[in-house]
Parts: structure tokens; sequence; C-alpha cells
């Protein structure tokens, strides 16, 4: 049983709040108390009840916030509804509410899945004094516990001794898992007080926790999963409340949250099924968990964060921003942003910027020393603003010893194709209009051939054409296989679909198909 006292109030704002639930069809007024003649010849309406309720509370007119709003809940439907109504009197009665003439509103709700009674009433006695409420809540749950017969003390030690067999490394994570079945805990000079219902109710050693101290844990895979379950209920949840309750219903695991109630700044997995205690920085940061904003929020949070990296550096690269988001599990390519299996095109402003930043940062991978190898490279990889290329001050090593691979090249006499041999060791020729340069893409080296003194006529020679032999020679090399590459036709409207000729038309690769039988 769960009985929750909730605010005070001086205008019985919780008439109005229950009288809703009626409209609605989600509850019913189970009992209408001394409420004098109001509601003999019809049903009262809320702003009736209010204004009763504030002319009986008039007789004292010290008290502000007279307004007693108590909530009872079960858990499921263990108790019914009569059973439930029973027990809310009784409890009245024993906290000072249930004198004669004392009004009295008890409405059942039907939009929870567990049985569920709110009471409105007044602080005021009928006779015009205030009701004692020091102590109300360890007063209340003293009486919950008598109306059930609940031996409080003895329940607190079954819980410890339960709390004692789940796997922690910490006292705060301890703490968590006491926190999760009801009780505030805390320490002070070597002693754990276990607090329930605004009374202490155990007080033991905190070495007697610390020897059940194991290793923190570390079981990736879980983790991985127990992430994965918080980001779905997140995305669905609209407060910390709500997931809480989702995860605890859903799975047996309690959220217990540390730091302010609107400012957490950790929080901890209770997982009940398996006895473990998670810290939930391993699975989640507390700041992801609690981003409850919609998918379209989310995107232009990563599209603005995006937008500030190009500000603080206009020269940003496409993993130089995946650097930065894929701890929130997003990422960019070719200007749309992937986050949580949903996508959404970047601004066109900035993944141009992105295109740009990437194509400089090839560029600036062959180092350029000169303004000319610089818009060269600029050219063939399309970057519209070279004055945003850096040029490298120095010849790396690499380069010295492209230059002397290429002087070698240059200088063997019995190389018949410079331009094959510098093919050979991934270089290809580039011209301008007052240079000629051989770039190697692989390993992002440029080297001016026209500056660097190179023989650039060596380019021009080629090999010498073999002599073409006479059909009735004598061949001087091996004769070619018959079997020779496939190739199409090519000719003809059905072209792509006619079969592919193997070998050649020599005679003896002729097919017998039969019709040199026919005379």
């Amino acid at each position: 049983m769960i009985v929750t006292i909730l605010p005070g109030n001086s205008d019985f704002h919780a008439v109005g709040y229950n009288e809703r639930k009626v409209s609605k069809g989600v509850a019913r007024l189970l009992e209408m108390q001394n409420f004098g003649a109001l509601g003999t010849f019809s049903k009262p309406t809320p702003d009736e009840l209010v204004k009763y309720l504030q002319e009986y509370t008039s007789r004292n007119s010290r008290i502000r916030k007279a307004q007693y709003h108590v909530a009872f809940s079960c858990k499921g439907h263990e108790r019914s509804e009569s059973e439930m109504l029973e027990f809310a009197h009784r409890y009245l009665q024993e906290m000072g509410y249930g004198e004669p003439g004392q009004p009295l509103l008890v409405y059942s709700h039907y939009d929870t899945d567990n049985t569920h009674l709110h009471i409105v009433t007044s602080r005021i006695s009928p006779d015009g004094k205030k009701i004692a409420h020091d102590h109300e809540r360890r007063r209340s749950q003293e009486v919950i516990d008598r109306i059930l017969g609940n031996d409080r003390k003895q329940k607190t030690d079954d819980d410890i001794a339960a709390a004692k067999k789940y796997t922690f490394s910490s006292f705060a994570q301890f703490k968590a898992v006491m926190v999760s079945m009801g009780y505030e805990v805390y320490q002070k000079d070597g002693t754990v007080f276990v607090k329930q219902g605004g009374t202490v109710q155990r007080k033991l050693p905190l070495s007697d926790i610390e020897v059940l101290y194991k290793s923190g844990y570390r079981e990736r895979a879980r983790c991985r999963q127990l992430r994965s379950i918080l980001k779905k209920y997140r995305d669905v949840s609209t407060n910390k409340e709500e997931l809480q309750k989702e995860l605890k219903a859903k799975f047996g695991i309690d959220l217990v949250f540390f730091g302010k109630k609107d400012a957490a700044y950790g929080y901890m997995l209770v997982d009940h099924a398996s006895q473990t205690v998670i810290h939930g920085a391993r699975v989640l940061s507390v700041d992801e968990l609690l981003d409850f904003a919609t998918p379209e929020q989310r995107f232009n949070h990563i599209e603005d964060f995006i937008d500030r990296l190009l500000t603080l550096n206009p020269k940003t690269t496409q993993s130089e921003i995946y650097g930065k988001i894929r701890k929130q599990h997003t990422y960019i390519k070719k200007g749309v942003i992937y986050f949580n299996g949903q996508s959404r095109p970047l601004k066109p402003f900035m993944a141009e910027a992105i295109d740009r930043n990437n194509r400089i940062a090839w560029v600036e991978k062959f180092k350029p020393s000169t303004e000319a190898e610089r818009d060269l490279l600029c050219g063939i990889f399309k970057v519209n603003r070279p004055d945003l290329v850096s040029l490298s001050s120095e010849r790396t090593t690499a380069y010295a010893d492209a230059v002397n691979r290429l002087h070698a090249i240059f200088e063997d006499e019995t190389v018949t194709s410079v331009k094959g041999g510098l093919y050979a060791e991934g270089f290809t020729i580039r011209q301008d209009e007052n240079a000629t340069y051989a770039v190697n893409f692989k390993q992002h080296i440029i080297v001016n051939l026209t500056e660097e003194g190179f023989d650039l006529e060596r380019l021009k020679r080629k090999a010498p054409k073999q002599q073409r032999q006479h059909p009735s020679a004598t061949p001087t090399h091996k004769p070619r296989s018959r079997y020779v590459k496939l190739r199409d036709s090519g000719s003809g409207s059905h072209s792509e679909k006619r079969e592919w000729e193997v070998g050649q038309r020599d005679g003896y690769g002729e097919v017998d198909d039969g019709r040199s039988l026919k005379r």
C-alpha cells in the first residue's frame, strides 16, 4: 500500500483536478460526506464543492493552505475498491481527519493499472482547530504499518540482507540498491543509517558493507544491450519519471539518480534480475540519458553543434566532425546527418563547406610548397578556394626519395618508355601552361619536373615499333595461343545478345556445324 500526501492549496484545486477526471470518464465520485444540503436535489458542480470547502475553512483564518489531498494506491488490483475505501477511512481516522462533521470527497480513478483513490478534505476540524500535521510523513508511515500489521524493523532487516546479496563495488552502489527498495541511506562517522517513513529504522557499521565490495561491472556486451534499451525507452518517454516506470515494469531495472531532483549529476542501474548494480556512466552519460528532446530537436542540436565547429575552424573536415559527435552515436556522410537509425540532410551551406574542406584536406596531403603546385592540385580536386590551402615550408623525405627514383628512370638509357617507368612507380603526368608535373595519388607526392631539371624530351620518346612480319615468313616468335580473350562482336542491332567469339578465324578454328555434309 502506498499513501501519498499531495501539496496543500488555498483554493482547493484538487477538486477541479478530480472533477475533470470524472468528466473525462476515467474517475467517479465514490463518497461525499458532510457537505450540508449540497447535492440533495442535484449533482453539485465543482465550483459549488470548492465554495463549500472554502466557507468551511474560513472558521480558522490563520490557515493559509487548508487543502488536504491524499492518494491511496496498491499493487495492481490486489485490493478491491471497497477494501481500499475501508483502508482509507481507517487511515483518515488515525491521522485526525475522521471526526463527525469533517467534509470529505472520495474519488476512484481508472486511468492507471492499479486500484487508485484520491481524497480531498480540509485541514480544519469541525471545531475550527487545525488538525495536527507535525511529523506528518513519519506518522503516516506508522499508521500504514499499524493498519497493515507490518513490522517495519523486521522488514528493514530483511531488505538489508537482500541488498547485501547484490554485486556492488562502492557504498554509493549499495545505497542505490536500498533506494530502489524505498529507503533513504546515508553514512556518517563510519555508521550507515537506513531511514524510511521519516524514521531511522536501522543502523549498521560501514565496515559491514565495505567487506562486500567486489570489482566493478565490466561486461561490455550487457552494457551495449542496456545502452540500446535506455535509448529506445528514452525516445518514447517525456521525463525521467516515466522512463524509470517503463524500465521497472518491463525489465525489472531501477534507475537511481544522484543529485537534485531537477539536476541529476549521475545515476546507477539496479538490475534486480541479475542482482547487479552498474554505474550509469559505463552505459550512457546522464546528459544523453535525460535528453528527452524530439528527433527534430536532436537533429537541430547536432546541426547547431556542427555549425559551431565550422565557425571555430572554417576548415573542419568530415572526419574531424565525426571525432566530435561519434559519442552521440551520430555521423555525417555526403551531406546527410545519421542519428539513431534516422537521417536528415544538412543545411546546404554546411554540406558545401564540409565537402570543400574534405577536398582541401586531400590537397594538403600532398604538401604543396608553391602556389603553382597548389593551383594544379586544386584543379584536380575541384577546390574553388585555393586561398584556404596551406602551403608547406619544407619538402618531406618521401618527396626527396621520389625525386631520386624519377631521376633513375630518366637517366636510364635502357628505359625505352619513360612514361611507362613513371607509371610503374605510381606517377602520372600532369601539365599546365608553364610546367610538367609527376603526381603520385597513392603516396600523395607532386614533383615539378620542370623545376627539378628533368629531361622532358625523354617523355616524348616512344619505344620503337616492331616490324610486321610477312605472312609467308617463318615466325620468329611463339605462336599465339588459340585461346584468346573473349570479345563481343560489337556490331549489329542485337550485338548485346550475340554470342561471344572464341579463337580466331584461321581456318583451323572453324567449327563443323554440319554444313560440310551438304553437297
